[in-house]
């Protein structure tokens, strides 16, 4: 999977303009930092991010960090023992089907420092968590990320990767995509 992160944000400003919602051009700057990586020392100040890990052309993980989710941004998925649910405790999860039959709980954080691309989405804290948590939803839409929720919750439908602006948007299936039906005013 090739992802154009430029073409990825102008999407989302426009997802924020129908939102009503006005973003600077400079609102919202990408990060990528090519595997191997090193995980993030701080969430840089006056910021929040939403971040993706990226491995052999798949989306693995998004997920966003106010400002005052520091843990959550720099260590929490390098680290299988930090938090209910991360990336590290899902890749140990699902090592068989990944063909990672060696990793254990203790190195899966270096696994994903050695062989993940990492990308962060900074954005001013100041556009406040509305708008991280519409970006989020929006890149999860986008990228389809293979661990998200619980496994009932992950979406069956295939996101449009293309970036074809012609193409429908993801989850829209032309037999059984509707528009709303009208509502009667009552009485």
């Amino acid at each position: 999977m090739v992802i154009d992160l430029d073409a990825l944000v102008t999407d989302f400003r426009e997802v924020a303009r129908l939102a009503g919602i006005s973003l600077r051009a400079s609102a919202v700057t990408i990060q990528r930092l090519s595997s191997p990586h090193k995980q993030p020392a701080a969430l840089p100040a006056g910021k929040c991010a939403v971040y993706i890990f990226l491995w052999k052309g798949q989306c693995l993980k998004v997920g966003k960090a106010g400002p005052k989710s520091h843990a959550r941004y720099t260590s929490q998925h390098y680290n299988y023992a930090s938090s209910q649910s991360n990336l590290s405790k899902s890749l140990f999860a699902s090592r068989e089907s990944l063909a990672l039959h060696e990793l254990s709980e203790a190195e899966s954080g270096s696994w994903i420092k050695a062989n993940t691309e990492r990308v962060n989405l900074l954005i001013d804290a100041a556009c406040g968590m509305p708008v991280l948590t519409l970006l989020e939803a929006f890149v999860q839409c986008r990228l389809s990320p293979r661990f998200e929720g619980f496994e009932s919750q992950r979406s069956k439908v295939t996101p449009n990767l293309s970036l074809n602006p012609d193409a429908p948007p993801a989850g829209a299936r032309s037999n059984n995509f509707r528009a709303p039906a009208k509502r009667r005013r009552a009485g």
